[in-house]
Order: C-alpha cells, then structure tokens, then sequence
C-alpha cells in the first residue's frame, strides 16, 4: 500500500490545507483521487478520506471546520499529516447500519451500486452524519424506499412518502 513519510502542515484557507510536492509526488504519478488522510496535533489524531485536488497549480484537499475543530486546529498551527492509498470500495468508510441495509434488500443494492461513487459518498456521508444507530438504520431505509422509487434528487432521498 503507497503511503507518505508524516509531514508538517498549516490551513491554506478557512478549509483546506495545500500539500508539499515531495511527500504527494507517487500519489500524483500513480494519478491518485481519493487518498486516506491521518492528521495529528499534540495528543489528537484523527482519520478521513479526501479527494486529492490540484487548482492553480498546487494540490490541496478539503478539511472542514469539523475536522478542525475535532483536531483542535485553528488558522497558523502547524500540524502533521500522513497520507495513504485510498483501498475502502466507495472512497468512504460505510456505516454498518447502510451496509446491513443495503445487504437486506438487493434492489436497492443494485441501484447504489450504479450511482456515479459521488453520489454512493453523499448517501454515505448523509447517514454516517446521524450519531444515534437507530436513527442511521432508519434513514437508511427510508433512503433505500426512495432509491427502489427512482427518486434522484438528493435533496428528496431521505424524505417519507
């Protein structure tokens, strides 16, 4: 698996942090989109996957005021980071309560298993971001109803008929 050397990193803007060249360089030749990110900051570390982006001629990736806060990062702290080959199926770790789900009822396996993977990462974000189990099987269902429905706006997937 292709991994980087940690790294010392600052926030490029309010979210996102502009990557060295040298420590992304085999993920860039390799053309690598999605990458594995560990983040560390004093005793704090956290995991999460982003797209490797490259705009105005640096590549950068997005970290949201969440992931900030969660670290205890602000604006002009340096902190570490280590990147990893992106090896999870959806380029997103899946909840277990969607994947019971999905698992449980094959039409809508197939259906989201032929969405772009952008749109199989918005329904796994979309329901990794409940906190309560219950209320991430209950979404998830509610979004399987409507995926075997042929709802496609996102915006409708988790609503009750």
């Amino acid at each position: 698996m292709l991994k980087s050397s940690p790294f010392e990193v600052t926030l490029a803007d309010k979210q996102s942090i502009i990557l060295p060249e040298a420590p992304i360089a085999e993920f860039v030749e390799s053309n690598h989109k999605r990458i594995k990110v560990v983040a560390s900051f004093e005793e704090k570390s956290i995991e999460f996957y982003a797209a490797l982006k490259k705009t105005k001629g640096v590549h950068l990736i997005y970290f949201s005021k969440g992931k900030q806060k969660e670290l205890g990062v602000f604006m002009n702290d340096y902190f570490e980071l280590q990147i990893f080959e992106d090896t999870s199926k959806y380029g997103v770790e899946m909840s277990e309560e969607l994947e019971a789900v999905l698992l449980s009822d094959y039409e809508a396996f197939s259906i989201f298993e032929n969405l772009t993977p952008g749109k199989q990462r918005s329904i796994i974000y979309a329901i990794s971001r409940y906190k309560s189990s219950q209320l991430r099987v209950d979404k998830a269902l509610i979004l399987t109803e409507n995926l075997k429905r042929g709802v496609t706006d996102q915006k409708l997937w988790f609503k009750k008929n």
